[in-house]
């Protein structure tokens, strides 16, 4: 664990007090550290969220990121703090062509040194989903393949994890906290008080691209099959898995199998 000086020297507010660190060492359940770390830090900006994971779980803690329509924002922020950090991008395999295109982009733009591609088990897809068709089928199982059991395996290296889920984007996020217990590690998340217009404003001041499908009507993207345009008025989430009784894809939700929350 690195020092309280060390902490201290990270955080981009002298307002924000140091965590006891030695409390924090001590703590051997993640709930414990996830409610102590929230009720610390639960009004700092997210910038500050960010130097304080980074430096806690230095070396420990990636980034998940979709390179989806807002995720620029948590990108150029690590990439200010640490171009090295860790990013595990999920490749499913039923991605938009533009989400591939822009991750390369982005990566190169922000001079992101190690962005990893997360896959599915090949042998998986083929006994589960030969005929490419179970995103229609079971939306959940194949949700379940192509992202749950790949993120899995590619966090098993790391203590922390970073997202970028905000609270007014479900009801299942009403309540997000900035630090989670996520089975056995923690789960930041730094933009969960931000709006949809902090983040329009985040993108625009540093003059950050544009997801090529977000002018083309698709505010949220995630795979092929279950993504559709979103009309003017519409819930900006509308257009994943139109029609079914589903909002989240299966990472943040509690995996029995793991024991997880990925």
């Amino acid at each position: 664990m690195d020092s309280a000086i060390d902490l201290a020297d990270t955080l981009v507010s002298d307002a924000v007090p140091t965590f006891d660190l030695g409390n924090l060492e001590a703590m051997t359940e993640p709930q414990a550290k996830a409610d102590a770390l929230t009720a610390q830090y639960e009004g700092a900006d997210a910038q500050t969220l960010l130097r304080l994971a980074l430096s806690l779980y230095r070396g420990r803690i990636a980034l998940v990121s979709s390179f989806g329509a807002e995720s620029a924002v948590l990108l150029h922020m690590v990439a200010q703090i640490d171009k090295s950090t860790p990013v595990i991008f999920l490749d499913t395999g039923r991605l938009f062509a533009q989400t591939m295109l822009y991750r390369n982009e982005l990566a190169r733009l922000l001079g992101l040194t190690d962005v990893r591609t997360a896959k599915p088990d090949p042998k998986r897809i083929a006994q589960e989903d030969p005929a490419r068709l179970l995103a229609h089928s079971d939306p959940d199982l194949c949700c379940w393949i192509r992202k749950v059991e790949p993120l899995d395996a590619a966090l098993e290296p790391f203590s922390a994890w970073i997202t970028g889920r905000k609270r007014h984007q479900a009801s299942t996020r009403k309540a997000l906290a900035p630090f989670e217990a996520d089975g056995g590690r923690i789960k930041v998340n730094p933009l969960a008080n931000w709006s949809s217009h902090d983040v329009t404003d985040y993108l625009a001041d540093h003059d950050l691209p544009a997801h090529p499908l977000v002018a083309d009507g698709y505010p949220s993207i995630g795979c092929t099959p279950c993504t559709s345009r979103v009309a003017a008025g519409e819930d900006p989430r509308a257009g994943r898995w139109r029609g079914k009784a589903k909002v989240e894809c299966g990472i943040h939700m509690p995996n029995e199998k793991s024991g997880s929350g990925i």
